[in-house]
Parts: C-alpha cells; sequence; structure tokens
C-alpha cells in the first residue's frame, strides 16, 4: 500500500494563506524527516531553521536535503524546550503534526 501524505496540498495551501514566505527567517518545530521543511522552502524564505528530537529523523532530512536547499534549510537535533534563539531571530515559526 502506498501512503501519499496531503495528495490535494491542503499543508502548503493553508500556509500560503497566511501572508508571504518570501526572504523569512522560519524555525519548524518537529520537523521529523524534512517533508514539510521542504516544501515550506518552494515559498521562499531566507532561512528555515528546522528542528526535531529524533536523530535518526533528521539524519534523514539532511541525506534527503536536495543541493537546490542547501543554504536555505538548516537542520538540528533537538526540543522546543531547548531552544536559545532570541524572539526576534524568527518571522514565522511552524508547529506541524506535534502535538
Amino acid at each position: 500500500m502506498t501512503v501519499r501524505v496531503d495528495p490535494q496540498g491542503n499543508e502548503i495551501g493553508l500556509m500560503k494563506t497566511i501572508g508571504s514566505w518570501r526572504d523569512k527567517k522560519v524555525i519548524e518545530i518537529g520537523c521529523g524527516d524534512g517533508r514539510l521543511t521542504q516544501r515550506i522552502a518552494h515559498l521562499g524564505p531566507k532561512l528555515i531553521q528546522a528542528i526535531d528530537p529524533d536523530p535518526s529523523l533528521i539524519s534523514t532530512a539532511r541525506k534527503t536535503l536536495p543541493e537546490a536547499f542547501a543554504k536555505q534549510i538548516r537542520y538540528k537535533t533537538g526540543t522546543a524546550e531547548d531552544l536559545k534563539y532570541p524572539p526576534e531571530a524568527f518571522n514565522i515559526a511552524v508547529f506541524s503534526w506535534v502535538l
């Protein structure tokens, strides 16, 4: 059985409704294997700092990161409780499927 995640594009469609992502700094908490991270990258943010507590998922995300997004996306193992960024570091925060 093939699993198709969001074939209608509802996730990314909803994200487009919040406004412009172009040149924004984004933090994605609970990025998993980077599936949504890469979709967000197509919206044009300057930077995506993507974190997840599972090192194996971060490893997968790094392995599947297209070269075109290598300067735009940074993956890090960690949790929301461990964030050490100043409040103004990001314009947009994404928490998708983390609760």
